[in-house]
């Protein structure tokens, strides 16, 4: 029962010889595997911290504004660019203009500045920031002329801007004014009932679904908006009456929302002369140095402000509904 498995002695010693060379390859292949893990592991360190270093490096340098270049120590002219569109988030926004105002009015060097604007209008409190920033400048500098040089439009909100320089200058065919207010939208309610679509509009407040294009227009909603739109336009009014002062020759249509060439222009006292920003440099302030302080905003500002505009977004359209006037 308990015999002899028919192995000898030398048999046995091979075989317990031919075990251990398997288990020393076994042991060699574990501690490879276990050193090729140890170093994918510090490459993995290695490269994350590259890519954190150069992350780092990437918002250090977005936090310098691009503009803080090195700036001349002599006098010259000072440019900022009103730009496109005005609304808050622009190149054009208030605080993005306001910014080059600044700057160009601490330099020491600044003889002058020029508003070099090319806008056809845009959000009347982004202008009107503006415009207020740049009577705010004149009482503290009297010294330091601010002139407007129109490119190829300056309407509206741009022209509200403009008013409150020292002085306007064009192109003959520049296009220059729009003194006026608009609101625009569409009314979808004979659509709706033609398609059988029935309007579920719920609100708390009687008037807060105001302007829905879904449903008919109500005549003490309509009233009290125009009241908004006359009151945006008095105060455009003002402002320009009150930059302008007497070279504006006022008449029937100063204040209607017409535009005009910037020939005409001068005539009807919306703008003073023709010009350039070269021209302007030279012959107004006397500096042909130019010089361009319009802000710019670095990456890292904007990818801030993307984030904080989509979060706001988001919550603004999950809690309210809101109706915008474009000075246009």
């Amino acid at each position: 029962m308990f015999g002899s498995s028919g192995k000898d002695d030398s048999e046995i010693k091979e075989l317990g010889h031919d075990s251990g060379w398997e288990r020393e390859v076994v042991e060699k292949l574990a501690f490879a595997t276990i050193k090729e893990q140890r170093s994918s592991r510090r490459w993995k360190i290695f490269f994350r911290l590259a890519f954190l270093l150069l992350l780092v490096g990437f918002l250090f340098a977005s936090f310098k504004p691009i503009q803080d270049k090195k700036l001349p120590g002599g006098s010259h002219t000072a440019v900022v660019d009103v730009n496109g569109i005005i609304f808050d988030g622009s190149e054009a926004a208030a605080d993005v203009v306001i910014k080059g105002l600044q700057a160009a009015v601490k330099n020491s060097g600044t003889k002058g500045i020029i508003l070099k604007i090319n806008s056809p209008g845009g959000s009347p409190v982004q202008a009107a920031y503006i415009y207020d920033e740049i009577r705010r400048l004149k009482k503290s500098r009297p010294d330091l002329p601010i002139y407007a040089v129109v490119a190829d439009i300056c309407a509206s909100g741009g022209y509200f801007i403009a008013a409150a320089a020292d002085s306007i200058f064009v192109n003959q065919s520049s296009i220059i004014g729009s003194i006026g207010v608009v609101m625009n939208g569409f009314g979808f309610v004979d659509t709706m009932e033609k398609m059988g679509v029935e309007r579920r509009l719920m609100t708390a407040g009687a008037h807060k679904g105001m302007l829905d294009p879904f449903s008919p227009q109500n005549e003490a909603e309509k009233e009290h908006t125009q009241k908004l739109l006359d009151g945006i336009h008095q105060n455009f009014i003002t402002a320009v009456r009150e930059g302008r002062g007497e070279r504006l020759k006022e008449n029937s249509e100063t204040f209607s929302g017409l535009v005009w060439l910037g020939s005409e222009s001068i005539k009807l006292g919306i703008a003073d002369d023709f010009g350039t920003v070269q021209s302007v440099a030279r012959n107004q302030i006397g500096e042909e140095n130019i010089v361009d302080f319009t802000h710019h905003e670095t990456a890292f500002d904007l990818f801030v402000k993307g984030m904080g505009a989509s979060m706001g977004q988001s919550l603004l359209n999950a809690f309210t509904s809101a109706s915008s006037f474009p000075i246009r």
